[in-house]
């Protein structure tokens, strides 16, 4: 109980003070964990396909300029016949296109789902309806990823778990 409550303070102590709720509909963020990932990009694609052919928007927000650089070149030959039509945020435009790309903004033409490819739990989540965390088989991701677990779980966020490790193509 001490380790769990000690990785919750320092996420405190970054910062990260969630309204909790989806700030448009009073509606709580629905958080899925995708662990076990082999390929967390080729990850995003999936999952973005998915949410697009359900009719929802995507954002994906990464770490750093070369993560969003090597996705927005994927995602142009993702699925191999075809393209996932995407586009920068803060570009002419992002609020038409169904998958949108980030890095630095905190202000988003949509707010259906988000994919975190952070260390780190984002302090902007809960204006999301659906935020989703991907996680690999690395050691220290894996141990980051409990440390977003325990932040989203102790602050009363409804959690789905889908452990990709145990798919024999760790796909989606």
């Amino acid at each position: 109980m001490q380790v769990r409550a000690t990785r919750c303070l320092k996420i405190r102590l970054a910062g990260y003070h969630p309204d909790q709720t989806h700030a448009s509909a009073n509606i709580m963020t629905q958080v899925d964990f995708y662990t076990g990932v082999n390929d967390k990009l080729h990850t995003v694609c999936n999952l973005s396909q998915k949410a697009v052919q359900n009719g929802l928007r995507v954002l994906v927000h990464t770490p750093h300029e070369s993560t969003l650089e090597a996705l927005d070149e994927l995602l142009w030959t993702y699925p191999a016949t075809s393209f996932l039509p995407h586009c920068r945020n803060n570009t002419e435009n992002s609020s038409r296109m169904p998958i949108i790309l980030s890095h630095q903004d905190e202000i988003f033409p949509h707010h259906e789902v988000l994919i975190s490819l952070h260390s780190t739990c984002l302090p902007f989540f809960s204006r999301f309806k659906r935020v989703i965390e991907i996680v690999s088989q690395d050691t220290e991701d894996a141990r980051l990823g409990r440390i977003r677990f325990c932040f989203y779980r102790d602050h009363g966020y409804t959690i789905r778990h889908v452990d990709l490790s145990r798919s024999s193509k760790n796909s989606t």
